[in-house]
Order: structure tokens, then sequence, then C-alpha cells
């Protein structure tokens, strides 16, 4: 709930991050942009998008660096999925996280708007979160692969996530964020991580455990047992 609307809090924009090299993916990232690596013939970038579109997001900017016009050349206006698409160009070695959402931030409007790694897999619904007024960002957490034994941040009872303690979820690379916590940055490269520890400090990072299916498609490995697992799933329900 947003008591500054009072009304549920339904975000209808979103950007996917997609501007990254991909190194851990070589060779395959050479030639392919890494959102548009293929699992059972779908790039895993049209995946969030179609989620997102039945959430009823209807406004999307995927930020691109690498590759980027094959992007371009791919996703169109997303049209064909019910979403308009704006792109932000970002120079050669892009801007981190941090520095690529600030200057996505004119596409995105000043309400609450998602932001989705385009290198997961995921069956996660993009409900409307349940994130105080006061929050400015919240996270989507899951338990911790095998590549992250220890996690990222603590969620605690009353919903808020901290930088310490026992018990750290992994962060899903999904979440609601607001404008304001970039209020104080400038233009250029920078990380996430140090604005939401500095608003978790602050007590205004909430966030919710996702138990159902996730995946970061971190390595040509977990690719194609993604797409076997998918091909093999869907070939059991023809």
């Amino acid at each position: 709930m947003d008591s500054r609307s009072n009304r549920p809090l339904s975000p209808t924009h979103a950007m996917i991050l997609a501007a990254g090299r991909g190194e851990r993916m070589r060779p395959l990232t050479d030639i392919t942009p890494k959102p548009l690596l293929r699992v059972a013939g779908k790039p895993l970038i049209e995946y969030n998008i179609e989620a997102l579109a039945r959430a009823g997001v209807h406004r999307l900017v995927v930020n691109h660096a690498h590759l980027g016009e094959q992007l371009v050349d791919f996703l169109g206006d997303g049209a064909r999925w019910g979403v308009s698409i704006a792109y932000s160009a970002e120079p050669v070695g892009a801007l981190e996280t941090g520095g690529g959402i600030y200057h996505a931030l004119p596409l995105l409007g000043d309400a609450p708007f998602w932001v989705v790694n385009g290198d997961v897999w995921t069956d996660y619904p993009f409900s409307p979160p349940q994130m105080p007024a006061d929050s400015l960002a919240h996270l989507v957490m899951v338990d911790n692969p095998q590549h992250n034994p220890q996690g990222d941040f603590m969620l605690a009872d009353t919903g808020l996530l901290s930088d310490a303690g026992d018990a750290c979820l992994t962060y899903s690379g999904i979440g609601v964020y607001r404008s304001e916590l970039f209020a104080t940055c400038a233009p250029g490269a920078f990380p996430l991580a140090p604005l939401l520890r500095q608003a978790m400090a602050a007590g205004r990072v909430s966030g919710e455990h996702y138990a159902g299916r996730w995946l970061d498609i971190g390595t040509p490995e977990r690719l194609q047992d993604l797409d076997a697992e998918i091909r093999g799933r869907d070939a059991a329900g023809a």
C-alpha cells in the first residue's frame, strides 16, 4: 500500500537491465548479447517481458551497450507483447547498475518502477509489492543458490532489509525502486549496492522472500541445464 496515493502499489513502468558484457558467458556473448541467449527457443529477456506485461506493466525501458543494436532490432517498439519499449543507450563499458538506472530515470517517470536483471529466469508473478510509503526500494529475495551461499541481505520480520545479520537471502535482481533513491547521484558509472546499503541503514528498504523458481543464468552450463529442463517439461506436457 502506498499511503501517498491510498491505493495498492502496482507499478506500470519497468526497466530491464541489458547492458552487461556477460564475461562469464563467453564465447556465447561475443556475438550475442546475454539477454538474447535462448532458452527453449526463446530469448531470456522475452520471458521477463511477457511476465511484466501479464502483471500490467505497459512501459519498458531497456538499457544496452554491448551489441545493443541486436536488442533494439529484436525487441522493436514492444507492440507484439502489448507494451511500449524505450531504449537507454550507454557508452562502451556501460554505466554499472546504479549509473545505468540513473541514466534512464527520465524515461521511467516519477512513480515507483520495477527493475529486472535481463539475465534471470523466474516464474515470479510481479505481484503488487507491499512497499511502505517511505521505502526507497523493495527487493525480491530468494533462497541462496550454490554460487552465492552466504546471501546478500537479511530480511527481518518487519519486512525491512539490513546489510548484516544471520540467515541472509540472495537478492534476485528484481525490485521496485523510487527515483528518490538516486537523488544525490551524478551522471556516470557507479554501483547500486552502496545506495541500497545506505538506505537500509536508514530503514528505508523493504523486501519479500520468494520461494518459487528463480535462476541466475550466469554460466553456459546453467543456460544449458535450464534449456534442457524447459524442453523436457514442454515435451512431457505435449
